[in-house]
């Protein structure tokens, strides 16, 4: 009889790291743990940043945690990583990390982004180069804006990394990126999978030699070092997979690995994504073409208001997560004729950085609490709409919405997504999206023969008990709220930057 192998999967948010233990005979998870944390605190408007230490010891004891739940009789055979994107981690020439990473909800670049775009000819010009425009959350503008405003820092760099490549970078002691998490960078032309010269040298000439190679995502990173190995209470020499971007690794995670299916999250941001067999690129930018991290790719939208409306409203009417299900539940679809643009933190899709929240039609009528709660899930949800809509446009032909995140666990929510969607939503059995991925990533890696689609059809599984279907009448409601939510969108550039 063979000995029972075992996979852990890492994810490192901006929020907290999650670790797995993940059986790789049945693909149950047998053990987790969770670090919470927070950014650093006092920061300028629109910084947002981070200190890499606090991920290493995060990912540490989340490990150390799942592995004392997990108690498993048999052998660990490889680690993967998951990663927030975009965030840029400078190191020198020791390896040592210059200073905090600016993260992917970081909007101080913008003005660095709105060079690069104007240099480089527009953004229909710039997403002919890579296959994306250059948004502040994206890497490319926090490596100018380093240059810009730290110059002694900038003299110093080195090597250029994404949160998830640190991660691997300390777990192995090599230098690597995969395409799924280079294509955030927006300096990689996600047809050819290479770094874009001329993306690359708007910001420095000589920057091209402080970026990564980039290796297949069935390639690993590397094995692990004895050092990170006794931290972390893992054998010495296990495979550490290529990993890839927290989207990248959530789409393995919500078997998201062939076409038809579409994850959205509902966390603090909104993701939705889809897997494509060819690049799917936005003339207008409006939409990402990314890469995936199983050698295809991952269309994506990104909102960055999801959750951000419906914990803003709670707090302030002081609900719990109970009592917000309720008062969305009994309150009837458009609120009232309450509509809230959602752009509390700015926004990514679309690209409105100087965005600002508004309450719009109120009355003295409708002027309630219940309005203003359901208000700001709808506002969250058709935000997200803007995007789904947009892939729409470009080919992507949905057959289901698969929800994640902590939003999907309302019920009334659920119902909310398959009426503004127009598709069937459901959950899924295990919801540890990101980190379950990276864990199966690192399974897949371990045996390349086997398609990931394979794995992630017999280890993933849905909760029919979640799944909603969309209300005709309601889909024609929303269809309208959609039209009016955009128009006020458009409207309103011109007053935000003011």
């Amino acid at each position: 009889m063979g000995h029972k192998s075992f996979y852990v999967g890492v994810d490192c948010g901006s929020q907290g790291t999650k670790a797995v233990v993940v059986d790789g005979g049945e693909g149950i998870v047998v053990g987790s743990g969770y670090i919470g944390y927070g950014l650093i605190e006092g920061l300028p408007a629109g910084y947002r940043e981070q200190y890499p230490s606090t991920w290493v010891e995060a990912m540490i004891k989340s490990v150390r945690d799942a592995l004392s739940e997990a108690r498993i009789d048999g052998i660990i055979e490889g680690i993967g990583v998951s990663g927030q994107q975009h965030g840029f981690v400078p190191l020198d020439a020791k390896g040592e990390i210059i200073r905090p990473a600016k993260l992917w909800n970081d909007t101080s670049t913008a003005e660095e982004c709105r060079y690069l775009i104007e240099h480089l000819g527009g953004v229909r010009e710039v997403v002919k180069l890579t296959g994306n425009t250059i948004l502040p959350g994206f890497t490319a503008g926090k490596i100018l804006w380093l240059k810009r405003h730290e110059p002694r820092n900038y003299s110093r760099l080195e090597k250029v990394l994404l949160p998830h490549d640190y991660l691997n970078y300390w777990l192995t002691g090599r230098v690597t990126m995969e395409p799924g998490d280079a294509s955030g960078t927006a300096l990689m032309d996600v047809k050819t999978r290479r770094w874009r010269r001329e993306v690359v040298d708007a910001i420095d000439t000589a920057l091209m030699e402080k970026l990564p190679e980039i290796h297949s995502s069935n390639e690993p990173a590397g094995t692990l070092r004895s050092e990170a190995a006794k931290l972390l209470g893992l054998p010495e020499d296990i495979t550490v997979s290529a990993g890839g971007g927290d989207n990248m690794m959530g789409a393995i995670g919500t078997g998201n690995t062939k076409p038809g299916i579409v994850s959205i999250s509902l966390g603090t941001s909104g993701t939705i994504y889809a897997y494509s067999e060819k690049p799917v690129i936005d003339p207008l930018g409006e939409a990402h073409a990314f890469c995936d991290s199983t050698g295809a790719w991952l269309p994506l939208a990104c909102t960055m208001n999801v959750t951000v409306a419906t914990e803003a409203m709670r707090g302030l009417f002081g609900l719990s997560y109970d009592e917000l299900e309720e008062a969305v539940r009994t309150t009837p679809v458009g609120s009232n004729g309450v509509l809230l643009l959602p752009y509390m933190t700015g926004e990514r899709t679309p690209n409105v950085p100087d965005g600002k929240g508004v309450l719009y039609g109120l009355t003295t009528e409708n002027f309630t609490s219940l309005n203003l709660l359901r208000a700001a899930m709808e506002g969250a949800t058709m935000g997200l709409n803007f995007g789904f809509n947009r892939l729409k446009e470009m080919g992507l032909e949905p057959s289901e919405v698969r929800l994640t995140g902590g939003g999907s666990k309302n019920r009334a929510w659920r119902g909310m997504c398959a009426d503004v969607f127009g598709v069937e939503t459901v959950c899924l059995e295990v919801d540890e999206g990101a980190a379950y991925g990276a864990a199966l990533q690192a399974l897949w890696t371990h045996d390349c023969s086997i398609p990931i689609s394979e794995i992630t059809d017999s280890f993933v599984h849905l909760d029919e008990t979640t799944r909603a279907k969309p209300d005709s009448g309601n889909i024609e409601r929303y269809r309208r709220l959609q039209q009016l939510q955009d128009r006020i969108s458009v409207d309103l550039r011109g007053a935000f930057a003011l």
